[in-house]
Formats: structure tokens, sequence, C-alpha cells
């Protein structure tokens, strides 16, 4: 059987082509146009479209007017799901947070996982061993915490992040430099810390890390942390797959 899976960001566009379970091509960053030219091109028997975008039902909506297979639009708050999800207010979560949290626990089945999703906002999303679906945090990304030290300021200047390899000074020696080192260095303590108030509840806890700054991110990090950018695309097909079958 062939899928898409279609994750609508607040700043990106992703998709999966699948067959059955495995990803046979990935691609970001796509425009409306390009996405149709995935279609066309793909044919997919059925499709799956995730967004968190304010215009996310009329962006469905164009697609069902355009597309020869089915789609299905997740919605967290009533789409069936092979997980039970905890949240307590499941219409206000954000559907790729529980579209990852389905990929991490087809990934790791039976065991604890921390998802650490590095975006527009940085969102931490637990699963347990037991199938369950928690919840997490949700805090400002690399990308706008440097976007709001400008915008809240009057004289810092409008930083974009350096190559994933570049070195960030714990003491920065300039302006530019203290901004890398607080922004940067802040996120990495914070992420590493949550994790260890995580580990100390869960020991065998396994961490997933995805989102468009995973990359830069990775490198930061604590060992054990497994970057796996097709999280949500794997879950949104999971969960296509679970619907299909059944």
């Amino acid at each position: 059987m062939r899928t898409l899976a279609l994750d609508i960001g607040n700043t990106a566009v992703k998709a999966g082509c699948f067959e059955g379970l495995a990803l046979r091509e990935m691609a970001a960053g796509l425009s409306a146009a390009q996405v149709l030219e995935l279609v066309q091109h793909w044919q997919p028997q059925h499709l799956i479209v995730s967004s968190v975008a304010e215009d996310a039902a009329l962006q469905a909506e164009e697609l069902r007017a355009q597309i020869p297979g089915e789609l299905m639009t997740f919605l967290p708050g009533s789409t069936v799901i092979p997980l039970r999800n905890a949240y307590a207010t499941p219409h206000t979560l954000g559907a790729d947070r529980l579209a990852a949290a389905v990929g991490a626990a087809s990934l790791r089945p039976g065991q604890d996982t921390l998802i650490v999703d590095a975006g527009t906002a940085l969102k931490l999303d637990l699963v347990t061993a037991d199938g369950i679906y928690h919840g997490g945090s949700i805090g400002p990304g690399l990308g706008m915490r440097l976007r709001a030290l400008h915008a809240f300021t009057g004289r810092l200047p409008w930083l974009e992040l350096p190559p994933a390899d570049a070195t960030v000074p714990l003491v920065g020696d300039s302006t530019t430099g203290s901004l890398l080192s607080g922004v940067v260095n802040g996120t990495v303590a914070e992420i590493t810390g949550l994790l260890a108030q995580y580990r100390q509840r869960y020991p065998r806890l396994g961490v997933l890390l995805t989102g468009g700054d995973a990359a830069f991110l990775a490198a930061r990090l604590p060992a054990r942390i497994f970057v796996v950018p097709e999280l949500v695309l794997l879950g949104l097909n999971r969960i296509l797959a679970y619907h299909v079958v059944k």
C-alpha cells in the first residue's frame, strides 16, 4: 500500500512517502505546489495530513479536492490512535506532538521514551512502556529565543543560528557571542536538566530527538539520544495504517 504523510508545521511542510510501514522518500520545506507535485509523482492510495497551522481545515480541503486517493485529517481530540492518550485537554494538543508519540512508541515498543522536538517550539513529550501518552512541556525554540531577544530589546541584533558544527562559547566576548551562549547553552542546559528529572522517575528512559534544530543540538546534548528526523511522519503513517487495517 502506497501512502503519503504530510506534517504541516508552523514554519515548514514535511512529507513522507511510504510503502506499507517503510519510508521510501522524505522531503521538507515544501510549497503547496510542490506538495501537489509529490502527490502526483507518488500516487498514494491513502494520504494523512497533520497540521498545527491556523488554516489547517482549509489546507486539508484544498488537498482533498486535488488528490486521487483517500485523505485522512489527523485530529488529536477525536482520531483513534494505537496509544492511550492521557492528556487532560486532547482537543488542544498539537497534532505533531501526538503523532511523534505514536512514532516513538512504534520504534521503541514497551519502553519508556521521551521525545525532544526542537522546532519552532521546544517540546518534550513522554510515552511510557504501557503505551500511554502523558504530555510533557512546551517552551520557545532556538530561533524564537533569538528573535525575542531582538524584538523586545532596543539594541540587541537579530541573529541566525550558526552552522551545526560551529563552536558556541560558554563565555561570550562579544554581543553576538553572548547571545549565542545564552540561547544555545541555555537551551542545552534546560534540556539536560529536564532529562535528569525524567530519568529519576524513569531510569530506563530512552530519548529521541527530532525537529528542524535536531542536528544542531545533537552534538551538544548527552549521549544515548537518537536523532529521528522523520519521527512525526512515521507516527502519522502508523496512525493511517491503524485505521486502514481496521
